[in-house]
Parts: structure tokens; C-alpha cells; sequence
């Protein structure tokens, strides 16, 4: 790269080999002591050749013994905007200003925060000022959220809102050269390639796979952020851990138990299901077929979600041929569907009436009048966490502020129980 500034706070693996760094560089072993200077993670693993290599962080390229890590740690200013480029015009209601207000003043105090906010309460407008404030005084910031989904629904919200800020947004699914962007989206793992770069950190859906209890994606997050930094956690279902460090003061919380539109969160149906939702023959459950009826005649576009990736494509079939009649546009999607992007717009859209998903869409999405359809609630891999964002998707128009959540089961499940729970207690 000719222009090296544009790596300022990035850090890098150079091997053996290319050990040469550039100007302004500082260099430390890759691995030391057994321990991966990029992730954290405890090195236990050997390659056919007898050298340590790193699994902790090998989906963003493999760190072995004997490699570098390369870090461009200068300080950069930026120079200062008024208004810290802030175009967007829209207001806050008095509880979303409160929020923002003080994730301001916490920022200027170098104070960390935990936002603990409902689904809908609208955490990404109250973050525009905390952003500006950073942005104003020619400071760095980074928001980053453990789903590529969500980075790609960030975006184009930030992009319109800081016209004047350039923005970099960087996942896996898209190559993009390293810039020097002052506001940078981002999935947490790309954290890793950055190393005290930000003034700011925000990380979004906090409590989401893959970042909670991965160490070292927190590794990652704490080392991406300069030693005077800030860091700012957003969720509606905040981990034990993030609540323990607000208790011991290490960390702000503030609580918001409205959605941005001052309706409550939709409380989910329960329906309990004696016999299979898929028989020996592969037909669905009568009932459930008529559940799903229902929505598609209210007109509401509807999310139905399955446990396992490999049951989409035997419910689509069998939907497809099922609601022929009802001349409905359905599809499914995963995490390792290469149309996934295509297909999440193509619903936001309403070119898709029926989208068949697992818990990839559980958070972080904004569909307009959607209704949700959980088959299998009851299943160990929809935590109490994860149904409650699920249901979250639920009643997030302002003219909308409503609508049908159910959870289809056959056993009630401990999970399901504490959704509901949470979900009402919120709404106190």
C-alpha cells in the first residue's frame, strides 16, 4: 500500500519471510509464550511441520509460529466538523433523548456504558449524538455487532445520517482495502485487525453469537480500542457478565422500556403441539399449515423460524406446494446461503411474502408489519435471549405498533417461559 497512513491503528501477520515493515510500524511476535498476540487465545495446536499455529483467529488468515505482528499505532487527528457531520435531522422522544444525553456526557467523562434498551426502542438514532460528539472533536469511532446482517442494515442509516463523515463498513462477505475512515461499521471480528485505533467502540447486539462468550472476540474489542477509549454495549438482553461489571460500577447502565413509537413489546402466543410438525411422510401439521393461512390472509408478511438450516428446504417444498393456491412469493434463508443478502432486501421489500429463516434473522433486522411463527420454540437452541429478540421483530412501525408472535411447541420449555417473562416484565 502506498499511502501507509491509510493503516494507522490497523494491525497486520507478516511471515518469515516478509518480515519488513513500514514507517511508523512497531513489531512484536505473533505468537509468545504459547499465547496469540491477536486474539488472546492459549496456542496448543501444531502444524505437520512442528509449528504452532493459532485456531482462535484463523477465519480471518492463519497466524504460525515464527510470523509477525505488524501495528500502525501513530495517532492520526482528524480534522474537526461542525456538528461532527451529522445530517440527519429527525428527533428523539424525551426517554431516547435522556438515553442519548447521557452516553454523551459519559463519553466526555471517559465513562464506559451498557445500553439495556427494549427491541424497537430505537438504540441506533439515540447513538447519533454520541457519534457526532466523537466525530466533532476529530476523534476515531467504530461500530461493530457480531452479525453481517446487522452491519449491512447499520450502514446505509449511518451513511444517510453523517453525509459528511466517510464511513467504512468491512465483513467478510465483502473485500475492501483498508482505509482510514473516521467511522468505521463493522462484524466483531474484524476487530482483530485493528489494534487502539478507536476513541470509540459501540458494540451492538451485544449478548449475539458469535461475540457472547467468545473470548477472544473480547479480547479483540478491548485491544481495538486506545487505552483512554470508550466503549458503549447495546442489548435488550444483557449477558450476566455485563450486568455484573454495571453493579460493581465498572460500567454505566441505562435502561429504556419503550420502543421509540411508546408501544409495548407484543407478548408471544403459545400453542402446544401433541403430534409431529412434520410427519414420517414429510406432511406438515394441519394446524400449523392453518396458523400460517391466517397470517397470509391478514396480509402481513410472515417470518417463520426453524431450529435446523437443513429443515428449510424441506418446509419450503412442502409450503411451496401447500399455498400454490394462495399465489405467495416464499423462499428460505441461512447463514451459508450465498443469496442471503439478496433474499433478507428482497422481503424488506415485500417481493417475498413468506421467508422461512433461522436464527440468523433473530435480531438486528427491520422488517415493516412483519408477524413471526416459531416452529419449535421449544428446541435448546432458542435461548430465553434469543426468542425475546425474535419476538422484537414484532410491532416496530409507528402505524404498526403490534401484531402476532407465536411460539409453536411441545414441551414448555424453561426458555420459553422466561422469554414470556422478560418480555412482560418489560413491559411494566
Amino acid at each position: 500500500m502506498e499511502d501507509s497512513t491509510l493503516l494507522f491503528g490497523r494491525q497486520w501477520v507478516v511471515s518469515q519471510k516478509d518480515s519488513s515493515i513500514l514507517k511508523l510500524s512497531s513489531k512484536i511476535p505473533a505468537i509468545e509464550n504459547k499465547k496469540c498476540n491477536r486474539c488472546g487465545t492459549k496456542v496448543e495446536y501444531r502444524l505437520p511441520s512442528g509449528k504452532f499455529y493459532c485456531r482462535g483467529c484463523i477465519g480471518i488468515g492463519r497466524i504460525v509460529e515464527g510470523d509477525f505482528l505488524v501495528r500502525q499505532n501513530e495517532n492520526y487527528e482528524y480534522p474537526a466538523k461542525i456538528n461532527g457531520g451529522m445530517t440527519w435531522n429527525g428527533k428523539l422522544t424525551s426517554l431516547q433523548q435522556k438515553i442519548s444525553d447521557e452516553l454523551v456526557s459519559n463519553f466526555k467523562q471517559k465513562k464506559h456504558s451498557l445500553v439495556h434498551a427494549v427491541t424497537g426502542a430505537g438504540k441506533t438514532e439515540m447513538l447519533f449524538q454520541l457519534i457526532a460528539e466523537c466525530m466533532k472533536s476529530g476523534k476515531r469511532a467504530c461500530i461493530a455487532t457480531p452479525r453481517i446482517d446487522v452491519v449491512n442494515e447499520l450502514f446505509p442509516r449511518f451513511e444517510a445520517a453523517f453525509a459528511e463523515i466517510e464511513i467504512g463498513k468491512y465483513h467478510g462477505r465483502e473485500f475492501k482495502e483498508p482505509g482510514l475512515e473516521q467511522l468505521t461499521i463493522c462484524t466483531t471480528h474484524q476487530l482483530m485487525k485493528f489494534y487502539q485505533a478507536f476513541d470509540l467502540l459501540v458494540i451492538d447486539e451485544v449478548d449475539s453469537f458469535p461475540y457472547v462468550g467468545n473470548p477472544q472476540l473480547h479480547f479483540a474489542a478491548k485491544v481495538a480500542v486506545k487505552k483512554n477509549g470508550v466503549r458503549v454495549y447495546l442489548s435488550a438482553t444483557p449477558t450476566a457478565d455485563l450486568l455484573e461489571e454495571a453493579k460493581q460500577g465498572k460500567i454505566q447502565i441505562l435502561k429504556l422500556n419503550r420502543r421509540f413509537h411508546g408501544g409495548l413489546l407484543p407478548v408471544p402466543s403459545e400453542k402446544l403441539f401433541i403430534k409431529p410438525f412434520l410427519d414420517k411422510k414429510k406432511q406438515i401439521h394441519p394446524k400449523l399449515l392453518n396458523e400460517i393461512k391466517k397470517v397470509i390472509k391478514s396480509g402481513h408478511p410472515l417470518l417463520v423460524f426453524v431450529p435446523r438450516i437443513e429443515e428449510i428446504p424441506v418446509y419450503l417444498q412442502i409450503l411451496q406446494k401447500k399455498l400454490q393456491d394462495e399465489q405467495i412469493k416464499i423462499a428460505g434463508v441461512h447463514a451459508q446461503d450465498p443469496k442471503r443478502l439478496e433474499k433478507v432486501q428482497a422481503f424488506r421489500e415485500k417481493k417475498i411474502d413468506l421467508l422461512l429463516t433461522t436464527t440468523i434473522l433473530e435480531r438486528g433486522v427491520t422488517f415493516k408489519h412483519v408477524w413471526v411463527i416459531i416452529i419449535a420454540a421449544d428446541d435448546p437452541i432458542y435461548t430465553a435471549a434469543s426468542l425475546v429478540q425474535i419476538a422484537g421483530r414484532v410491532g416496530r412501525a409507528k402505524d404498526d405498533p403490534s401484531g402476532l408472535v407465536l411460539y409453536c411447541y411441545h414441551r414448555y420449555t424453561k426458555n420459553i417461559r422466561s422469554s414470556i417473562k422478560q418480555i412482560k416484565e418489560m413491559n411494566k
